[in-house]
């Protein structure tokens, strides 16, 4: 069964967190909505992995401490509680901010614990000719219809949300501009270091994703030393909420493949 626990991970931050099976530790972490959005996977891989899925500082309703002001903050964090843990062979899984989170993580990850990366939808790097959609914008629509390959299936108007999850909503919202909001959802610093990182790296990308397209996801692959990029058609940019089980398969094909690697 998952556990819900809360570390002190330095004196004023806390972290909260979700742990499930058992096998090798695997990292997954939630994109700008939340951790309900990485749920599914969570409960797909701890079938076979000891999960770890904490709630980033300042969403619903968690404590973010002052100096915690970027993705790199947040990537070293996560970093400091895989050291302290004394895990090794660690999976890191993370969608959209989660994503670029991982990769900063990989980048800094000098003593080795990170062996396999899988980022979905990541945002985190800059492609010229297709700028990530600016969803702070006064006149920009709501994020399903960037988001969402079935606009209609998935969305919900935020004007019908009860007033505790629509408060939960605008929280979020502003911790996710604080840490992410400039330079606007990217490092332009990440794509020249990733060149760095040879760690296999699974590059998940829903096809009809309109705030950071497959050309994202493309960009991401050529940075890294070893990385293959595949697109999931009939998603936009939470494939794992929109098709799963395509999704749930890629990463398991993944596995296999680095795990046989590995083995000979």
């Amino acid at each position: 069964m998952p556990s819900n626990t809360s570390i002190d991970l330095y004196p004023d931050l806390p972290l909260t967190l979700t742990e499930a099976g058992t096998g090798r530790p695997c990292l997954i972490l939630h994109g700008g909505g939340g951790p309900s959005t990485v749920a599914g996977l969570t409960s797909h891989l701890a079938q076979t992995m000891h999960t770890i899925t904490p709630v980033h500082p300042g969403w619903d309703g968690t404590h973010r401490p002052r100096w915690l002001t970027g993705i790199d903050d947040l990537a070293l964090a996560y970093l400091h509680y895989l050291q302290d843990r004394g895990l090794r062979d660690v999976l890191v899984v993370g969608s959209s901010i989660g994503g670029w989170t991982a990769a900063e993580m990989a980048v800094r990850d000098t003593a080795a614990i990170i062996t396999g990366l899988v980022l979905i939808d990541s945002v985190g790097v800059h492609v010229e000719a297709e700028p990530i959609t600016n969803l702070f914008a006064p006149d920009a629509p709501g994020v399903a219809e960037y988001a969402r390959h079935d606009q209609a299936r998935f969305h919900r108007d935020p004007e019908t949300l009860p007033a505790g999850q629509a408060a939960l909503h605008r929280d979020n919202m502003t911790t996710l501009r604080l840490l992410a909001g400039d330079p606007y959802m990217h490092d332009p610093k990440l794509l020249r270091r990733l060149r760095r990182v040879d760690v296999p790296a699974l590059l998940l990308w829903g096809e009809s994703d309109r705030i950071v397209t497959p050309a994202y996801g493309a960009a991401y692959a050529e940075a890294f030393a070893d990385a293959r990029l595949q697109v999931i058609p009939g998603a936009g940019h939470l494939p794992q909420l929109e098709q799963p089980e395509a999704t749930f398969a890629a990463i398991d094909g993944y596995l296999h493949e680095t795990i046989t690697a590995v083995g000979t």
